[in-house]
């Protein structure tokens, strides 16, 4: 386990105020749980700029899937990606519009080329890559 180290920092009163209120509502123990969150928010953008690490994320699409031959695109770029795709979850959201969600790992690069090809399908709405570490060098 690592060392705690106590540190004081100075902040502007309604900025304080501010980040209490938000503490209040995420449902954060206290104030150093937030502030860890933060920095380990920072630290794992920071990570996916070295786009040689191995990190994870997930990829969201939204789309039609009575667009033609949408969905047999959308299978063919998975498959060819199969070693980064992880974990797939579809739902039918209505009569037209279907979620896929995937889960990735591989290094930054890779990740974001998927995400860019999936995303950029025509009749894919919406898609949005979320980022995230590894969790190996996270304290």
């Amino acid at each position: 386990m690592s060392k705690l180290v106590r540190f004081g920092i100075s902040l502007d009163a309604q900025l304080l105020k501010e980040f209490d209120a938000l503490i209040k509502k995420k449902e954060y123990a206290n104030r150093s749980e937030a502030i860890r969150d933060l920095i380990r928010d920072v630290l794992i953008h920071k990570e996916w700029q070295d786009e040689e690490r191995e990190m994870i994320g997930t990829i969201t699409l939204i789309y039609d899937h009575h667009i033609r031959d949408l969905s047999a695109k959308l299978t063919h770029g998975q498959h060819q990606h199969h070693h980064q795709i992880i974990s797939t979850m579809h739902v039918h959201l209505d009569h037209d519009n279907c979620l896929e969600v995937l889960a990735v790992r591989g290094k930054a690069n890779e990740v974001r080329k998927i995400a860019d090809h999936l995303i950029g399908m025509k009749g894919v709405k919406h898609g949005k890559l979320v980022t995230t570490s590894t969790g190996k060098d996270l304290h």
